[in-house]
């Protein structure tokens, strides 16, 4: 075991403060890796608040991780010491059920071990997240990310880049689609630069114009405030795929007229409380509602290598390790633009 510096949550009323973590030797199959940053994602404050009441503490959050690789077990060849690496919401799965077959490891039917707030497939070993200075992953668990993107901006695409390269690479999005974001946040941006770089016209769906310049700087064609008379109306039948990144309460009904007949609209943020849906909004049109979760690691790397070909990262503001309780309230308040992420070497000084 190695003592490893961190940052954790106590309980659910709790800062995060200064941690110590231990960190297994690494077996045949595991990597290390030295931690150089981490994003801050709105389910991490969740998670460390309870708001889904499944929280375990003490707690070190944190699944938006980039470091460089520095030890591999004896029998790893995906990558090497040296390597710019990445790990994202799990870090281990049973491998061998009919999901973890299909690339789809996330939906393990023995259940996932996630990076945080969980334990390892013993179902015993506490799992430690990213506001760590090291962490040792399974190798199959390890992206690999492309030198040529930087190492801040790459940390949020392993949660918000996959989160919404997925849907868009699951229904084939392509040049001439029309494609509206319905929020825009950390999730939010990702999904109007990545549908950019597809080809897609993309229309940012949001409450007021605050961030109307900010859209259309990230690649939006068009810029729409819901909370202004006449804009459902004027857009019905008008979208082929709609991404809801919004984790508040909100009509669905009416987003689901914006789209065309067969269009699919995509929910991607989770409400506290459930939605009405009206049965017509779907039937008159054969329109699809749908939930997206984080994507495989066979897709995730695919995410990887098609943000290194085309140069796309997120928005970020770097922050020390001692400014994440702020940075929470930042997130909450929509201050941040877009991502904040935390320089992990600040955990040292």
């Amino acid at each position: 075991m190695t003592k490893v510096p961190a940052y954790a949550a106590a309980g659910p009323t709790e800062p995060l403060s200064p941690f110590t973590i231990d960190r297994r030797d690494p077996g045949p199959n595991d990597v290390v890796i030295d931690i150089l940053f981490c994003g801050i994602c709105h389910s991490d404050i969740h998670q460390v608040r309870n708001e889904w009441q499944s929280s375990m503490y003490p707690m070190v959050p944190g699944h938006e991780i980039v470091g460089r690789v520095v030890e591999v077990g004896r029998d790893v060849v995906k990558v090497q010491p040296g390597a710019l690496a990445g790990v994202g919401c799990y870090v281990d799965s049973c491998l061998a059920c009919g999901h973890c077959r299909d690339n789809l490891e996330q939906f393990c039917e023995k259940g996932a071990a996630f990076t945080y707030n969980g334990t390892e497939m013993d179902r015993k070993t506490p799992t430690f997240g990213g506001y760590s200075t090291r962490i040792v992953v399974r190798d199959h668990f390890v992206l690999r990310v492309p030198e040529t993107l930087d190492p801040a901006g790459a940390a949020p695409l392993m949660c918000a880049g996959i989160t919404t390269f997925s849907p868009l690479h699951e229904w084939k999005t392509k040049k001439g689609d029309r494609v509206a974001v319905v929020g825009l946040g950390g999730l939010g941006h990702m999904a109007v630069k990545l549908a950019r770089s597809l080809g897609a016209e993309v229309t940012v769906l949001s409450t007021s114009r605050a961030k109307e310049a900010d859209a259309r700087r990230l690649g939006a064609t068009e810029f729409e405030v819901t909370k202004e008379k006449g804009t459902f109306e004027r857009l019905r039948g008008r979208f082929d795929l709609i991404l809801d990144t919004v984790s508040a309460v909100h009509d669905y009904n009416e987003y689901l007229r914006t789209l065309r007949p067969l269009g699919t609209m995509v929910l991607l943020g989770i409400p506290p409380a459930p939605i009405p849906l009206d049965a017509a909004a779907l039937i008159l049109g054969n329109r699809r509602l749908v939930g997206s979760n984080i994507g495989g690691i066979a897709e995730t790397q695919a995410m990887l290598d098609y943000c290194g070909k085309h140069g796309i990262v997120s928005d970020v503001e770097v922050i020390g390790v001692q400014e994440i309780n702020a940075a929470y309230e930042r997130v909450l308040r929509g201050d941040v633009r877009y991502r904040a992420v935390v320089d992990v070497a600040t955990l040292t000084r």
